[in-house]
């Protein structure tokens, strides 16, 4: 079974490892930590919120380009031709 682990670590901030070969989740003592399904799921819609963020990063051009890009072409542009289109293809939730 694999788990979600972004998810139980955003639900469960003790937990410091987890194993799924063996569906074992433990804390920072070794202890083993129980776990609820129903605030896993919530961590995981709370991650999905903040998803956007991560896509939006990756689409973006480095820096250097977009700074070259505002010194040849003005912020306007830069705007309506970067930035905006990936804000539209990665909205906010």
């Amino acid at each position: 079974m694999i788990l979600d682990h972004n998810a139980i670590y955003k639900a469960y901030p003790s937990v410091v490892s987890i194993d799924d070969t063996d569906s074992k989740i433990l804390d920072s003592s070794g202890n083993s930590v129980v776990v609820e399904q129903s605030k896993i799921d919530a961590a995981r819609v709370e991650l999905d919120k903040e998803n956007y963020k991560f896509e939006r990063r990756q689409d973006y051009p480095d820096w250097g380009v977009q700074l070259d890009y505002i010194y040849h072409n003005g912020f306007d542009k830069w705007k309506t031709d970067i930035v905006d289109p990936v804000k539209a293809k990665y909205p906010k939730p």
